[in-house]
């Protein structure tokens, strides 16, 4: 299945929320009536069912405004339907700030923020639904609020939350935004690849409860993730993710940005996108991710989020939704291709193609029938599948640790799928030469290629090479001419195996050709795909 929007709309409305445009579905009407209207962080995508392409005018030109966060104020709340998800939101923010809180100041944020969810909570109604659970709540956030109240006065709080005292921070701020967009195309493999993460983490050392997770609905308490069951059910539950911060919803990837610059957070960002992708067919380099409420957030506007963080903060992305690969552009000024490079380090890897859906996202319950590109790629990262079994060392170079590069070489042979998975720097490679000139390298012997190859580079075509049974003195055009097509996968292994001898053409022609200026981007790409978890 395909982690793309699973019905088409025949027209789109742009509408302007938290000072981004998102794309929300409109009623049927004809088009001759009613034209489309246009207007103009180390980060993960992955999975969705039924892809179907959808044509609208994404934002590519003027930035968006961007409101910036002022200290909340305690309300006397009226009570409304939304009270409980105001609350849930008041507390995420508390929780997100709390994460980098140093000084009174910071802390003072933090209390204000429990007070508002607490004040809001209580405004209830004893005949609402989610009484009881708000009551536990207010229990849990008066807890929370006594903490931070005692840090504003520089009390020492080892004794109430020992968690925060007993071991450092991250090296990395780690961020994941995951979901379908509603309720029907919520498959329960999303919240089991978050659940995967966090055991990804555990198993490197990292500390789990210091991940900002947003997953879908959050904590509204919603049945909306969609499941099979023994019988071949469809049903829905409520998502169970331990330290889940809220809802994966533009405003909560706003204000996560907003705290990271508040807080002077200068850590590494590593954002992983799990749900789906949107193919923008008038501007294929400025796809979408789909968030909570058929939320849009396009190429164009992740990058110019990510440029109002200092350009000290690296970013790397793992995204393995439909349509992925055209997220490679977020390494340009404002994500688009056509301007220069931006200043601040940026990276990612992609499930596929920018031009084709993925593979991964089910209603299936059990994870071992599981196979797409995260899985793989967290498997390479850490040396332990999703179901727990020990996989083969993906550290080609022998350094003691795994690189996300090395992972994501890994992926490229683990993954039984029609994906092609891309990284920034080979989207980039492949941008700089012309289809007859990548047609003339694949006349050269494969054995050359490996000359000039890095070791996870060696590790793809080797592993593709055996498994065709191809003769490396021959060229990869002489080796192909007669391999039979009819089986997809097996088709995609060997275009895997033709881009990957084009990366490696392709980075030593730039290598010999002496521009410094390209060569040093070329060069800044691939040390940032070069870094991983560990130290």
């Amino acid at each position: 299945m395909s982690p793309c929007h699973p019905f088409p709309l025949s027209v789109l409305s742009l509408r302007h929320s938290t000072g981004l445009y998102i794309i929300a579905p409109r009623p049927r009407i004809p088009m001759h009536l009613s034209p489309l209207k246009t207007a103009t962080l180390f980060i993960l995508l992955v999975l969705g069912t039924g892809c179907e392409s959808r044509t609208a005018s994404l934002p590519s030109s003027s930035s968006p405004t961007v409101s910036q966060a002022s200290p909340a104020v305690t309300p006397s709340p009226t009570p409304d339907p939304q009270t409980f998800n105001r609350a849930m939101d008041a507390a995420m923010s508390a929780a997100t700030i709390a994460q980098s809180a140093i000084s009174p100041e910071d802390w003072q944020m933090v209390a204000r923020q429990w007070e508002r969810a607490i004040a809001l909570l209580k405004s209830l109604s004893p005949s609402h639904p989610k009484k009881a659970l708000a009551q536990r709540k207010i229990d849990e956030y008066r807890r929370n609020l006594t903490i931070a109240r005692q840090r504003v006065k520089g009390q020492v709080f080892a004794a109430q939350n020992p968690s925060q005292t007993s071991s450092p921070a991250s090296r990395l701020n780690f961020l994941v935004f995951a979901g379908g967009g509603a309720p029907h195309y919520n498959e329960i493999a999303l919240e089991k690849n978050v659940l995967y993460f966090q055991r990804t983490l555990a198993n490197l050392g990292e500390i789990r409860d210091r991940v900002a997770i947003f997953f879908a609905n959050g904590n509204d308490g919603q049945a909306s993730i969609r499941y099979l069951n023994s019988q071949r059910q469809e049903r829905f539950k409520v998502p169970n993710i331990p330290h889940l911060r809220g809802a994966a919803t533009i405003q909560n990837f706003q204000n996560w940005i907003e705290t990271v610059i508040q807080q002077r957070d200068s850590r590494p960002i590593f954002f992983y996108f799990t749900g789906h992708g949107y193919k923008n067919e008038k501007n294929i380099d400025n796809n979408a991710l789909i968030f909570w409420n058929e939320e849009y957030l396009s190429v164009q506007q992740f990058a110019r989020q990510l440029e109002r963080l200092p350009q000290k903060n690296p970013v790397v992305t793992v995204m393995a939704q439909c349509y992925s690969g055209s997220f490679a552009n977020f390494i340009y000024e404002q994500g688009n291709p056509n301007l220069s490079v931006a200043l601040q380090t940026r990276c990612g890897f992609f499930a596929t193609i920018k031009t084709q859906p993925s593979v991964g996202c089910t209603a299936e319950v059990n994870e071992a029938d599981y196979r797409d590109y995260s899985s793989s790629f967290f498997a390479g990262l850490s040396g332990i599948s999703r179901t727990g079994e020990t996989v083969p060392s993906a550290d080609y170079n022998k350094d003691g640790k795994v690189s996300y590069a090395e992972a994501h070489s890994f992926a490229k042979i683990d993954e039984h799928t029609t994906d092609l998975p891309v990284s920034t720097s080979e989207v980039w490679l492949q941008r700089q030469r012309s289809e007859a000139q990548k047609a003339q390298l694949l006349q050269k012997p494969i054995a050359q290629f490996l000359q000039t190859a890095r070791l996870e580079q060696q590790y793809v075509v080797n592993s593709l090479v055996q498994k065709f049974g191809f003769n490396p003195a021959q060229s990869f055009t002489e080796n192909s001419r007669q391999f039979d097509l009819s089986n997809k996968v097996e088709k995609a292994y060997l275009t895997r195996l033709k881009m990957e001898l084009l990366n490696i053409g392709i980075e030593e022609q730039i290598r010999s050709g002496g521009n410094f200026a390209t060569i040093a981007i070329l060069n800044r790409l691939i040390e940032c795909e070069g870094e991983s978890w560990k130290k």
